[in-house]
């Protein structure tokens, strides 16, 4: 049996990283321009577009002097849009069938346009840490080797402009019981989702949330009151910006940090662990049948 895991890195600061971002803001372009198409032809026929129609379109589009900056993008990074947005309108359709509230695929900003991802070409790991990106080389920080069966390769940026690399492999797990074989404890707990606590365990202490949101709130305030002094688009806004960002960033790394530490602490103490899978919505609905009118 295969499963699917994931490899993230984080590539080099450097003047390079440009082009990545120039790729990314024209991958988001490719976008809204689908998008755009897709409506249109919703408007006119009344029919969804074909994913392989829309392909055949933007290839041609590529061709004229307009378009020709979108050859900057790998065609795969393309196609991927292309079947991303397709697969959207295919969720959003199925659902209006089945009478279930949702929202089709809309347009993106540009600037928060965040990856594109490639699959056989457009790219080359090469010794080291090392990658080759439509022809330019990066470098990137190699905490652990990658397998070699790697399936696709993902540029993604966050809210900081820091660029990562997605590698998405798949491994037998077989081989991965080898490597993480561990005795068994004969344990396990049952856990609810607190309001008050993070974690009630079955058999133990519960687990409290760390707050670190809470916990950054002074230095976070400080920061918006210093933004919202500052004149909207000018230097010393952009500055400031980048500092509540930031720290909103910090605390998303502390929690992410601390479920990944928290989950390796609970599969090492039981060999079992039960969840709770409590509906909200069904919760509304009977807490709506149930309540009774006040006096008021």
């Amino acid at each position: 049996m295969q499963i699917v895991k994931t490899h993230k890195f984080k590539l080099y600061q450097s003047k390079k990283n440009k082009a990545l971002h120039q790729q990314l803001d024209i991958a988001g372009i490719i976008w809204n321009h689908s998008i755009a198409l897709h409506r249109r032809y919703y408007r006119l026929t009344g029919k969804r577009l074909n994913k392989y129609e829309l392909m055949k379109h933007i290839t041609k589009l590529k061709k004229l002097p307009k378009y020709s900056f979108w050859n900057t993008v790998g065609s795969q990074a393309i196609q991927d849009i292309v079947e991303r947005i397709d697969k959207s309108y295919k969720l959003f359709f199925g659902n209006l069938k089945r009478k279930v509230r949702t929202s089709p695929p809309g347009f993106k900003k540009v600037k928060r346009y965040t990856s594109f991802t490639l699959k056989q070409a457009g790219w080359k790991l090469l010794g080291g840490n090392k990658i080759k990106i439509q022809g330019t080389i990066y470098k990137f920080f190699k905490s652990r080797d990658i397998p070699a069966d790697i399936k696709t390769v993902t540029v993604k940026r966050d809210t900081l402009g820091n660029l990562y690399l997605y590698f998405v492999v798949q491994e037998e797990t077989g081989a991965l019981w080898a490597q993480n074989n561990q005795p068994m404890t004969g344990n396990s707990a049952g856990f609810d989702f607190g309001l008050k606590v993070f974690l009630k365990p079955s058999d133990g202490e519960d687990i409290e949330s760390p707050l670190y949101f809470r916990q950054a709130m002074t230095e976070l305030k400080l920061a918006q009151q210093n933004l919202s002094r500052k004149v909207k688009f000018s230097g010393g806004w952009k500055k400031a910006r980048t500092i509540v960002t930031r720290i909103h960033q910090t605390v998303v790394n502390k929690r992410r940090d601390w479920f990944f530490k928290l989950a390796h602490e609970l599969t090492d103490k039981y060999d079992q662990l039960f969840f709770e899978d409590l509906s909200m919505k069904g919760m509304q609905a009977l807490w709506g049948r149930t309540k009774r009118p006040g006096p008021f």
